[in-house]
């Protein structure tokens, strides 16, 4: 194994490690070997990265996707509507590696979990022992261990009394997007009562960071269009967003704009929607491929059902170039935190 995938600093050693790890994935996880032999690509033949055979995210919902060396029981699942027979099965191996991939990934973009107080509009940990996303803000807030960390999804007034007496202080409130446009409407509705307005609350000390989640609740509106709402009606400058999903262990993060950079263990690439072992060049739009080094034990290697473009950014934090989400191909499931709440 490459000796540290977060010790990665450069194309050349990222390179190096996502080639040693599809060769070990091929050798140790039973369902991406097979995936890889249907193909009929030979393993040797595979040396560069945009060479490796991506398994389609659907795998997830119908096969173990694991390293063979490996037993267990706990996995994450998707959320999903009621129409859909089953949602996808992550099974982890090495929950150590998902908290380490948490961590780092949020000090590279946000800052040092421990300088924060996190707050949740999101349904809490006992509630949804299977979500990806309720495990990393849990975890965050273990880390951070401060006494105001909370989960207010059904408790407005509490969180608008909590945030107005932490005014200069560092706060994250993690909401999916549903629920931050409720809380909107709520904040609104109680400062229309008086003088004052969302600015006198949310200041630059309290970081948004929404993390997807529209479906089946509110009518369908574009990412840009939810930002902007976000941005005008709780009155701040930047709405960071955080891209994961059940089948990664690794969290990409938007500073602002809908365009979101990668740590340095994961990568997008942009494969074609009528050739999916072809890739667009920068700036079309296509469907997203993920690389995951964090996922050592499942698959590094998915095919998303997401369509997304790679931008350029004139500052980056990543060695990796930035990408956008454009939307969902046709036809592909319903997914998204919103549905974490039945």
């Amino acid at each position: 194994m490459f000796n540290n995938i977060f010790n990665i600093k450069s194309e050349v050693d990222f390179q190096e490690a996502a080639l040693e790890t599809f060769r070990y994935q091929y050798e140790n996880v039973e369902v991406y070997r097979r995936f890889v032999n249907f193909l009929k690509i030979s393993p040797d033949e595979v040396k560069e990265v945009e060479n490796i055979p991506f398994l389609p995210i659907e795998m997830f919902k119908n096969q173990l996707v694991i390293d063979g060396n490996f037993k267990t029981e706990r996995y994450f699942q998707s959320s999903g509507t009621t129409q859909m027979l089953n949602g996808s099965k992550h099974f982890i191996a090495n929950f150590g590696l998902y908290e380490e991939s948490i961590y780092r990934s949020f000090e590279q973009f946000i800052g040092k979990p421990e300088d924060y107080i996190f707050l949740g509009l999101l349904p809490n940990y006992s509630e949804n022992p299977h979500s990806s996303l309720i495990y990393m803000v849990d975890y965050l807030m273990k880390k951070s261990g401060k006494p105001e960390n909370g989960y207010f999804l059904y408790n407005h007034a509490e969180l608008l009394e909590l945030l107005k007496t932490l005014k200069g202080q560092k706060v994250i409130l993690f909401g999916v997007s549903f629920a931050l446009l409720d809380f909107l409407d709520f904040c609104q509705a109680e400062f229309s009562k008086t003088s004052h307005s969302p600015l006198h609350v949310f200041t630059d000390s309290i970081k948004i960071i929404e993390t997807g989640g529209m479906k089946g609740r509110k009518e369908e509106i574009t990412k840009d269009e939810l930002l902007t709402i976000l941005k005008n009606g709780y009155g701040t400058e930047q709405i960071f967003s955080e891209y994961s999903m059940t089948e990664l262990l690794s969290q990409a993060y938007s500073l602002g704009e809908n365009i979101y950079e990668t740590p340095n263990w994961m990568r997008v690439l942009i494969r074609s929607t009528e050739d999916p072992f072809s890739y667009v060049k920068d700036g079309r739009n296509g469907a997203i491929n993920i690389i995951d080094l964090a996922n050592r034990h499942s698959c590094s290697f998915i095919a998303t059902q997401d369509l997304g473009s790679v931008r350029e950014l004139e500052t980056k934090k990543s060695i990796h170039p930035a990408f956008s989400v454009a939307g969902r191909i046709d036809h592909s499931d319903i997914r998204g935190c919103s549905l974490l709440i039945s």
